[in-house]
Formats: structure tokens, sequence, C-alpha cells
């Protein structure tokens, strides 16, 4: 891959560098020569370039992170996220409108060939059934107008984590049409249940049987190396023509579900 795919001279921001799936892109990008500066609510032990404290919950504090790193920046990894077990309006800042929110802070810090990729989830694969809906809540292009839409639609939001994700995905596709212009790309991935720390909360918040059901046909949880590959490729030279794409990182999951070789029924059975 770092034949493929290198950093060499690339300066790049990544938030949620702490644990899991962000923590395990920066040591990536690190092997490949990227300079990289870290953000997370808990510090990072990688021997990063710079590494800053972030609350995505606090817009000033999203906007100082970005200011004292300044400068070129050739990419942003939006790695950062809260599961639901937190209260739904707080997952909602993390997970969407402070990811939002940073990006909108880094993008004027980049030039042509820069690039942005979130994390999304296959958790948000009802995104294309609400797409009226979530154009409601991306419409509100500010960091407090888009929390009142969440406060005034808690019934939408309901526990925060699948609204968030659907909402990155819709996000991320609306705005690659106006990036591009400027010759910067967006995209996301949509992860499969990963084994991270995060997935004690999962564990305690949904059925064994959906997380199960979620893992098919690969029938196992990814490692965060497996979700670190795609995201370092997205934001890539080697990915200058991709944009726009909610890429599925899922073992084939999406690809059986849309062609009824994993049973729904299942899944919801054990919601339920």
């Amino acid at each position: 891959m770092s034949n493929f795919v290198s950093y060499k001279n690339k300066r790049v921001i990544i938030s949620g560098c702490f644990s899991g799936m962000g923590e395990a892109t920066a040591r990536l990008l690190l092997t490949l020569g990227a300079e990289v500066h870290g953000l997370d609510y808990k510090e990072c032990k990688l021997k990063l370039a710079s590494f800053t404290h972030v609350d995505l919950r606090d817009p000033a504090s999203i906007d100082a992170a970005v200011g004292k790193i300044g400068g070129k920046v050739d990419a942003l990894f939006n790695c950062a996220g809260l599961p639901q077990t937190f209260p739904p309006v707080e997952v909602m800042k993390v997970n969407y409108i402070g990811a939002r929110r940073m990006t909108e802070r880094v993008v004027p810090l980049m030039s042509a060939g820069g690039a942005v990729v979130s994390i999304a989830s296959t958790a948000g694969l009802r995104w294309s059934t609400r797409i009226p809906v979530i154009m409601g809540l991306l419409k509100q292009d500010t960091f407090e107008g888009a929390v009142k839409w969440c406060e005034d639609n808690k019934d939408t939001v309901a526990e925060g984590y699948s609204f968030s994700k659907e909402a990155m995905i819709v996000w991320t596709m609306f705005t690659s049409s106006h990036l591009i212009k400027r010759g910067i790309r967006i995209n996301c991935t949509l992860p499969g249940p990963t084994q991270t720390p995060m997935m004690a909360d999962f564990e305690s918040a949904t059925a064994v049987s959906v997380i199960d059901a979620a893992t098919q046909p690969i029938n196992r949880r990814s490692t965060p190396e497996e979700q670190a590959g795609p995201l370092v490729f997205l934001n890539s030279d080697a990915a200058s023509y991709i944009n726009g794409v909610a890429f599925p990182v899922d073992g084939g999951f999406m690809g059986g579900l849309a062609t009824g070789q994993v049973d729904m029924k299942a899944m919801m059975g054990g919601a339920a």
C-alpha cells in the first residue's frame, strides 16, 4: 500500500485520534509519511506533529483547535464519534454537527487536491428513504441552528446514533457537489461492527442478534486497522476521482442486504 498511497509532504488533521478507528488511521498515516495533527477529547499517545484537546459539542473549542493548527492542510479525517449511550443531542453534536463545523473551518485551509473523509456507519442505511427530512436539518447552516432543529425534532433524532450517521451520509453527498468546484473532494465510509473500545457501548444498547446480523456474510467484526485503510485511501491522490461517495466497509453486509442474502427481519426481531 505504501507504494501506491503516499502521504509524504502531506499535512493532515484527524479528529478522534485517541482510540479505535481514529487511532488506527493516525498510526497508518504516520507510517505513510504524513505530518499528522491530532484532535480529541482525550490525549493521544502517538508521536504526532501536534495534539490539541477539542470538544466537538462546543463550536468555540472547534474553532480554537483549527486556529491553533493553522497553515495549509491537505486532508481532514473526521473520525471522532459518540455511541447511542450518550444523550441524543450530544450524539448529534459530535457525530454530525461538530464534524460539519470542523470541516467548514478546515476547508478554507485547503487548496485544490485537498480531501475530506468522515466515518458514518451501516447504521445509517435508511438515509435514502429519509432525504426530505434530513435536508431539513442540513438547511440549518449554523451550529446553534442545527442543535435547535434536533431539539425540536426529538422523535426523528430518536437515540441519535443512526440519524447522525444518516445525516453525515446525505451531507457528504450534498457538500461534494459544491467543494469539488474548488478541487476539494469529500467522502465518507460506512463501517460495519468494528471491535473498538466503543463496541461495549453498542453491546449494552443493542441486541446481540442485531450486531451479529450486521456482520453477515463475513461473520466477524472488523478490526480498526481494516477501517483505517479505506479512510486513508479515500483521502489520497490515488482516489482523485472519487467524490460524494458513501463507501461501505462492511464485509459485504450492504451487498447481502440489497440482494436478499442478509435477513433484515432477523435484525429487527432482535431489536424488538
